[in-house]
């Protein structure tokens, strides 16, 4: 009589699926992080974003690595989208602080300011700008006799200064020139009865 031994089979277990879902939301949020980037002041969320989704992405790749995943490109792609991002926001930051240290050097900035008027005209009507503090002021002087100089001090921004120089009916030629911190920064000149000449937004 034979006897059979009974042999059981049993079913290799299931494999494990892949988990890719840390590299694909890196490369979600980088991606997201990079376009907010160039975006002022938006571009202020991009640092979380690209910080976050290149550990993520770094998660990915090393779970790629370890056979865990799957998404070996877009993995990568996360982490080269978040660095991008990170760059484009450092360049941001340094530009702005940039921005702002010029912004206020000039606001503090002390300047020197001389005007001047030639020309063979008898007399001149002068209207020029002094400053105190944030405020500018326009001065006139009637009936100046040319030539003429007048030299005031100033601190902060010299945008929305004047300087005009109008000959009187008798005519003749008039010239204005302004110097900024002893450097010429802008002339005119102008000629007959009533003739501007205008040396406004040096």
């Amino acid at each position: 009589m034979t006897d059979y031994t009974s042999i059981q089979q049993h079913a290799a277990p299931p494999a494990a699926p892949p988990r890719n879902g840390l590299g694909t939301a890196g490369f979600v949020l980088g991606l997201i992080g990079l376009v907010f980037a160039p975006i002022p002041l938006v571009g202020v969320v991009a640092w979380p974003l690209a910080v976050l989704g290149l550990i993520l992405a770094a998660v990915g790749v090393a779970r790629v690595r370890s056979r865990k995943a799957t998404n070996k490109g877009l993995s990568i792609a996360g982490v080269v989208v978040s660095l991008l991002a990170l760059v484009l926001c450092t360049l941001w930051a340094v530009l702005i602080g940039k921005a702002i240290s010029d912004v206020n050097q000039e606001a503090t900035a002390h300047h020197t300011i001389v005007y001047q008027v030639s020309g063979d005209a008898k007399a001149v009507d002068i209207d020029y700008s002094t400053f105190d503090r944030n405020t500018i002021l326009v001065n006139t002087e009637a009936g100046a006799a040319v030539p003429w100089t007048k030299t005031v001090e100033a601190t902060g921004f010299l945008a929305g200064a004047q300087f005009t120089v109008t000959a009187g009916p008798d005519g003749g030629s008039v010239a204005c020139k302004v110097i900024v911190d002893g450097k010429e920064a802008k002339s005119a000149t102008a000629s007959g009865p009533g003739a501007v000449a205008s040396c406004t937004g040096f």
